[in-house]
């Protein structure tokens, strides 16, 4: 004989509407978030290695050229063993550099590294960069003023990750100057895939067969790929590697306002034109070579040259 429930259920099936309802679905959980890292684009610092006999010269001729105010000069040690070296930050309209000029031998591996980028986390920073394909090659460490780690990228891409204990506040920039990476077919994808992953980016353009005049070798192509996230604009330009100089040597491209003027201010401030103004991309470029060796492109978006 069935129990009373039983026989209740049973009853209760045949009664319409009075059917026991199907449990409530629960909603299925959100992905989580994945943190923002990146402070903004004037916080990205060029790191720019000169020889102490060249640095103030080099300060005064990139300033001269773009304009901005500089940080105080001082001798810091700025790396996890020891070191003595000169330290400026010259801020421009058109881009950050942070300068060093070591008295003592430079601990490897610094100097490789091309930028320094502010994080509000270095420590969940760092955590994401290894969990999408970042190494470190210097575990995070203190500075006089905050923490900082080295990671690689595939294709030998480095870059430094900075955390400030009282946090910094510059003014936003004009422009927005690009990261130049050059890489290989070998590669490029896993590059592309791994700094899209972490910086949260988005691909702005990825020409397959854009002019090889950006690299120096007019008459065949390139891939040219740029890349727009929280940590500013990133352009990787996919060759076979075969670059002739100064192509490579570039770490940052600056967009200025008028070339022609900009680069008759570098050249009064004893900077070497290297390349005269050329189209790529749909602007005019330049190669720059300032004093101390410092190595930089220079563009003016749809302009024709003089």
């Amino acid at each position: 004989m069935k129990s009373s429930r039983s026989l209740l259920i049973a009853l209760l099936a045949l009664v319409p509407g009075l059917a026991s309802p199907e449990p409530a679905r629960q909603p299925a959980a959100a992905a989580p978030r994945q943190a923002v890292h990146a402070v903004g684009p004037q916080y990205d610092t060029t790191h720019v290695y000169v020889a102490p006999e060249d640095f103030d010269r080099f300060v005064r001729s990139f300033v001269a050229t773009f304009g901005g105010t500089t940080s105080k000069q001082g001798v810091f040690q700025v790396t996890p063993t020891s070191s003595q070296t000169m330290s400026q930050l010259v801020l421009t309209p058109v881009g950050t550099v942070s300068v060093f000029g070591f008295k003592t031998p430079v601990p490897y591996p610094f100097g490789a590294e091309r930028t320094g980028y502010l994080v509000r986390d270095i420590d969940a920073a760092t955590s994401a960069a290894v969990a999408h394909g970042a190494t470190r090659l210097v575990d995070v460490f203190p500075d006089p003023i905050g923490r900082d780690v080295l990671v690689q990228w595939p294709g030998g891409v480095n870059m430094q990750f900075y955390w400030h204990t009282t946090p910094p506040s510059y003014a936003a920039l004009t422009t927005v100057p690009e990261n130049r990476v050059y890489l290989t077919a070998d590669a490029a994808d896993a590059f592309l895939r791994r700094w899209l992953a972490f910086s949260q980016g988005r691909v702005v353009s990825d020409e397959p067969a854009a002019p090889g005049a950006e690299i120096g070798r007019p008459g065949t192509t390139v891939r040219r790929v740029l890349i727009e996230s929280g940590f500013g604009k990133l352009l990787v330009l996919v060759s076979d590697g075969q670059l002739p100089w100064p192509y490579g040597r570039d770490l940052t491209g600056y967009e200025v306002q008028d070339l022609a003027a900009t680069l008759e201010r570098a050249r009064q401030a004893g900077a070497e034109v290297l390349v005269p103004p050329y189209p790529a991309g749909g602007r005019q470029a330049a190669m720059v070579r300032f004093p101390g060796g410092y190595i930089a492109e220079l563009h003016q978006p749809g302009a024709e040259p003089r």
